[in-house]
């Protein structure tokens, strides 16, 4: 399933003016658990870190991560990349009229050749890497960028299904639920020694996204994408659909960030400088 214009779609519904799109950001901040496991560690950073003064968010999307970290961090200067210009440019519209474009910058780039040599405290990269082919060249882009004991945070599915591909036990030309991805997801191993090849000291994955990540996952997120890539009509309906389904997703979200899972399909990655 082609999961951009579905989010495309989404996205033009609340971008109508600044305050449908903070609630955007909101609903996303609940309903993604992502979102809960990246606030989590950028809590931890700002306590024992709160000297940050620039950061890099590599894939920022819709911008709910740089405008999170606007707020986190007071005193840092964002600049967050994307290569796709639309969203570029609309970000950008939106932090000016929410009043922060002296310290978050949009700026078109692509990972694979973005190099900033010392620059950054911290690098937040969040379901971008499984999108990128020549990944390593990433990894090196980011430790060039980055200040000694700078912190990458990245949020990545795993290879225990984080794409959903597993759902199909890969038959031919069949796909997962997400066709943009280039790989099914990292093992553990895998990631950390791609990191620690490129000269990062340190490096720490955990597993997210467990058994009760997976179904809010599936309750928030995939029923209702997949509907409404079957019909817009589904719009009618999401908001009583979302009624039922959101304190059961808030509960499971919850149970997630508190267990040490064995295995998932997502993993947060952590490496210093």
């Amino acid at each position: 399933m082609q999961y951009d214009p579905i989010k495309r779609s989404l996205g033009k519904v609340f971008n109508q003016n600044p305050v449908l799109r903070k609630l955007f950001y909101q609903l996303l901040d609940w309903l993604l658990l992502r979102a809960w496991h990246i606030r989590k560690e950028l809590r931890n950073r700002r306590h024992s870190s709160p000297e940050i003064k620039t950061i890099l968010d590599a894939g920022s999307g819709f911008g709910q991560y740089s405008y999170r970290m606007a707020k986190w961090f007071p005193q840092a200067e964002i600049k967050a990349v994307d290569i796709k210009p639309e969203q570029i440019e609309d970000c950008n519209q939106f932090m000016h009229k929410a009043g922060l474009s002296d310290r978050v910058k949009f700026e078109l780039a692509d990972l694979t050749q973005f190099q900033e040599n010392d620059k950054y405290d911290l690098i937040l990269s969040v379901d971008v890497m499984e999108h990128i082919e020549e990944d390593v060249q990433v990894f090196r882009n980011f430790y060039t960028s980055m200040k000694k004991g700078g912190l990458l945070l990245i949020s990545t599915p795993s290879d225990q299904g984080g794409s959903d591909s597993h759902d199909h036990d890969h038959e031919e030309g069949v796909h997962g639920f997400i066709d943009e991805h280039v790989r099914d997801g990292y093992n553990i191993t895998e990631i950390e020694t791609k990191l620690k090849s490129v000269g990062f000291s340190k490096v720490i994955a955990s597993y997210s996204y467990g058994i009760p990540g997976k179904i809010s996952w599936k309750l928030s997120m995939k029923y209702p994408i997949l509907l409404l890539g079957a019909s817009k009509l589904f719009f009618l309906v999401l908001p009583f659909y979302y009624l039922i389904v959101f304190p059961f997703a808030l509960v499971l979200n919850f149970l997630d960030l508190g267990i040490k899972h064995k295995s998932g399909t997502g993993l947060i990655v952590k490496a210093w400088k």
